[in-house]
């Protein structure tokens, strides 16, 4: 048979609810990498399995499938422990973009390929990419070569790096096949995996600003995650984190960029800069650089006090073709200059943010994807002034609309996101599960 015709009879059996063997997912795998199975069956193929699931033994033959279509790399003699993170996604989630190289600059090596926007979350590469000039996508040589210069290196798949898991990756958000369990676990691990990293910090969100919605369900995907990943030889760690209300103040990915930077000037929202720290101390335990959390926490606090980790992102921006100025003049990141105001239309306390709401509203200004051949605006964003536990004053602003007109109707979205009640309320819990291998 041709490519096509056993890839046919793959979406047949996966359709009416069959596991699909090994040299099934290999050839599909293979087919995707050089161009010889058309998207059209892709697509197909991820719709049966969004719908029928996978067994945990496809799950971890795709993972390595994906991972062998392109190379993987070896830290080998670099000297330092390896160490990553990865997120699953959420509205205003931009830590990577500070904890990298937050994280080197306490001694760690960090890989890190990351990915863009899905649905109403953005992007890592989308908001590094609001940096002039920044270039996200580089060969396996050149990400290998920063990594040994500089410590640290946030990248797309290139076409010798889980090539085959990008082209996926993008395809999965264009026919609404995000949110399926062995889909995320196999795009997840295959790169992390292939960038060489001895431990992955997993963080893995829940709520309505995030793919997976309950705390059950995501519990269950830390816990696949974790498996998969030790099954492919290495050391995991998962934080489950609540994702209902966006992380920080900024959504958007220049704005994103620049809340980001501030974690590293200790001038972000409590909330961005505790999840950051947070994450940050797993990683250094992790990497055996800190015994435990207290001294993880310690050593961040110091490169923060003695500008080691500001100026390791400025090494990092600056490596990979940035300017490097962003990290102390935000004003070098391009901002849409008209704001609508978002206003209470009643007194009291915050007592919810819909991320998910303001993450779709974020997509249709702009700034996020309907389907992947869309550009991206990085200068248009939301900013919120108020979250959940904050008082507010009928009329007073509680968030602002960033855009290229005046906006009446988007703030309208963005007020029907936010509920306010007359009791006052705790602002939410952020590590609800606390996971390891």
């Amino acid at each position: 048979m041709t490519p096509t015709h056993s890839i046919q009879a793959s979406i047949v059996r996966k359709r009416d609810g069959h596991s699909l063997d090994r040299n099934e997912i290999d050839a599909w795998i293979r087919g995707v990498a050089d161009g010889t199975v058309p998207e059209y069956q892709s697509a197909a193929l991820l719709m049966a399995i969004f719908v029928r699931g996978m067994s945990r033994e496809e799950t971890v033959a795709l993972t390595e499938a994906l991972l062998r279509s392109g190379r993987v790399l070896d830290w080998k003699g670099v000297g330092r422990p390896t160490v990553d993170k990865h997120s699953t996604g959420g509205v205003g989630d931009k830590v990577s973009i500070a904890l990298a190289p937050w994280v080197a600059a306490c001694g760690a090596i960090v890989p890190m390929l990351a990915g863009r926007g899905l649905g109403h979350t953005g992007g890592t590469l989308d908001k590094l990419e609001a940096i002039p000039g920044f270039r996200t996508r580089l060969s396996a040589a050149d990400f290998e070569a920063q990594v040994r210069r500089v410590g640290v290196a946030i990248a797309g798949q290139s076409d010798d790096l889980a090539p085959a898991d990008g082209a996926l990756y993008a395809l999965r958000d264009a026919t609404g096949t995000v949110e399926s369990i062995p889909l995320i676990v196999s795009s997840i691990v295959s790169k992390k995996v292939a960038s060489g990293a001895a431990g992955i910090v997993f963080d893995v969100k829940c709520g309505a600003g995030a793919f997976v919605r309950t705390r059950e369900q995501a519990v269950l995907l830390a816990r696949e995650l974790l498996d998969v990943t030790r099954a492919m030889g290495r050391n995991a760690r998962a934080l489950v984190t609540a994702m209902d209300q966006p992380l920080g103040a900024a959504i958007g990915n220049a704005n994103e960029t620049v809340e980001a930077i501030d974690v590293l000037h200790r001038r972000a929202p409590a909330d961005l800069t505790a999840l950051t720290r947070t994450l940050g101390a797993a990683m250094l335990v992790m990497a055996g650089i800190a015994r435990e959390r207290h001294e993880a926490e310690a050593r961040l606090d110091r490169a923060l006090e003695l500008g080691e980790a500001l100026r390791c992102a400025e090494r990092f921006i600056q490596a990979q073709g940035g300017d490097p100025r962003v990290v102390t003049d935000p004003a070098q990141l391009p901002r849409a200059r008209t704001e609508t105001k978002v206003t209470a239309p009643r007194g009291g306390t915050v007592s919810a943010v819909d991320g998910g709401a303001l993450g779709h509203l974020l997509v249709a200004m702009g700034g996020g994807r309907r389907t992947k051949e869309d550009t991206v605006d990085a200068s248009v964003g939301i900013r919120l002034l108020r979250k959940v536990g904050d008082p507010v004053a009928a009329g007073e602003p509680m968030a602002l609309i960033e855009a290229h007109r005046d906006a009446p109707d988007w703030a309208a979205v963005a007020a029907a996101a936010y509920s306010i009640g007359d009791q006052r309320v705790e602002p939410p819990t952020q590590v609800l599960e606390d996971l390891a291998t």
